[in-house]
């Protein structure tokens, strides 16, 4: 009986991986306008795709979570090619952030700092159910969020470790 209910799980739990790395999420069209972009650090093409969202008028204000507490906001213009009208309207750093976790507790006392309605998810593709998971937990009550992921092309290992992670922010947030 309990190596057939080891089976069992074992068999949920590779359908699970399956379905996880073969159905990642998708870049969101740029029309799904949003009060805010918010992009967390950590994955290559990332904030990218936020300064490019930024720029096509998909958001008006731009959080980049977890930025290094080395990193100066000239040095971020420059690395981005941000002009300094565009950093002092648009652009706010975040350096309180560690993890993912801490991403979405920064992201959300900033949303409810600036009273924001909506916002844009940019993550990378592995990476975004796991941080939008986070966010929900702590964002106030009717924020509409966008996700928009950036493509990417994830080793297995990448993909594994992150499913372990999403099941555990999963069983962590009943």
């Amino acid at each position: 009986m309990i190596l057939r209910f080891a089976g069992f799980v074992l068999a949920v739990w590779l359908l699970g991986f399956a379905w996880f790395a073969a159905t990642l999420p998708q870049p969101a069209p740029v029309k799904d306008r949003t009060d805010v972009i918010i992009v967390p650090t950590g994955g290559v093409g990332r904030i990218d795709r936020g300064v490019e969202l930024l720029r096509a008028g998909a958001a008006q204000k731009l959080l980049v979570s977890g930025v290094f507490e080395g990193v100066t906001p000239a040095e971020f213009a420059a690395e981005y090619r941000l002009s300094p009208e565009e950093m002092a309207c648009c652009v706010v750093l975040g350096f309180s952030a560690l993890d993912t976790r801490g991403n979405a507790r920064e992201t959300a006392q900033w949303i409810r700092d600036g009273q924001y309605r909506s916002l844009r998810l940019v993550t990378s593709d592995w990476h975004m159910r796991r941080s939008a998971n986070e966010l929900e937990q702590v964002l106030p009550p009717k924020v509409r969020v966008v996700e928009d992921a950036v493509p990417s092309e994830p080793s297995l290992r990448i993909l594994f470790l992150e499913y372990l992670k999403l099941l555990a922010s999963w069983l962590g947030n009943l």
